[in-house]
């Protein structure tokens, strides 16, 4: 199934059992089980307090929490997503993510989630993301993106941040660094939106993975912004 305005590297379901047995492959990578969520999220997010980094949120703790029928709605909404993803031999974690620009790491290129990027594992796995209050994460075609080490721009300030020549040892810091897991979007690039309440499954970069990772980044925004409360495995 697909639907308009994405492009065609993503794909869509309609139920979690579809969207944990779908296997990456060719130009897919990233699927999409679309729903509508009840309850009311957005209670769970004002009764957290505050924090000002990315904070795991413990079962314990959202179990804990005093909410209206609207609030424990949504709880049981995310208990039951955090236990399938679980069930799938991944550890997911519900974040809370301060509003705000955020951290950006120290060096010559932006290299943190805000920044397009691709996740990277030794083995096998995908990554599962859901944004439940807040702005959502962003993702991009693949053809439409260059990894930052290709990019001449990037290449040449990366290049003289590392301070010596473009042989294998530069090709080396970049890999270490992470550098090539990060990209720079082209003109007219088609950008999509994750969007609230949707559950994603996305293809992650690994040795002998069968197709290019999808290209994604958190999103930048103001101090008074609500907070988001995700999901990511």
């Amino acid at each position: 199934m697909a639907l308009n305005g994405y492009p065609p590297n993503v794909a869509f379901v309609d139920n979690f059992e579809s969207l944990a047995a779908y296997e990456f492959g060719g130009e897919i990578n990233a699927v999409c089980w679309i729903r509508e969520l009840t309850g009311d999220f957005g209670e769970i997010e004002r009764v957290l307090p505050p924090v000002e980094d990315i904070t795991s949120i413990d079962r314990e703790d959202l179990a804990a929490l005093a909410l209206r029928a609207a609030g424990r709605l949504a709880r049981d909404t995310l208990t039951g997503d955090l236990e399938s993803v679980s069930n799938q031999g991944l550890q997911p974690s519900l974040d809370l993510v301060p509003s705000g620009p955020g951290r950006r790491n120290p060096g010559p290129v932006r290299t943190d989630v805000a920044d397009w990027h691709a996740d990277s594992a030794n083995a096998p796995t995908d990554t599962y993301l859901c944004t439940y209050t807040g702005a959502s994460s962003q993702g991009i075609a693949p053809q439409d993106a260059v990894a930052r080490p290709d990019d001449p721009p990037s290449r040449a300030q990366l290049l003289q941040f590392y301070g010596g020549n473009d042989d294998e040892g530069f090709r080396t810091f970049l890999s270490e660094q992470f550098y090539d897991l990060h990209y720079v979007e082209k003109a007219n690039a088609r950008i999509f939106e994750f969007k609230q309440a949707h559950l994603w499954k996305i293809a992650t970069k690994y040795p002998g993975c069968p197709g290019p990772p999808c290209i994604h980044r958190a999103p930048t925004t103001s101090p008074a912004a609500p907070r988001r409360l995700l999901l990511i495995s």
